[in-house]
């Protein structure tokens, strides 16, 4: 595939049904990678926010315990901060494939935001 990025391998596709449901029983934290001009026109429910353009994994609160899953407008975002915060030594390897727009697809609600 010609638009497939570098290490996609090393990122760990997750549904937005799996998402959803991992957000709702709490054994996920979402965390929203896009920047606050996409975050206050719609945003996923619960998600934590923290904008690739000034990407620190640092920023991200204790999961504690929950497994890290990132998302943005499309997927390609998510992957890019998950392989950022494995660089920085993190363990967050998963993302939502398709992002809000599959989110969105799957029936699933956003929150003005």
């Amino acid at each position: 595939m010609a638009d497939e990025m570098p290490r996609a391998d090393e990122v760990q596709n997750l549904t937005p049904e799996q998402v959803a449901r991992g957000v709702t029983e709490g054994s996920m934290l979402l965390v929203d990678v896009r920047e606050p001009n996409e975050t206050s026109v719609e945003a996923y429910p619960g998600a934590v926010i923290v904008p690739l353009s000034a990407f620190d994994p640092a920023d991200i609160p204790d999961p504690q315990g929950k497994q890290v899953v990132f998302a943005c407008r499309s997927g390609r975002r998510s992957v890019t901060a998950s392989l950022a915060a494995q660089d920085a030594g993190y363990p967050y390897k998963s993302h939502l494939a398709g992002g809000i727009i599959a989110w969105k697809a799957a029936g699933l609600p956003t929150s003005a935001g």
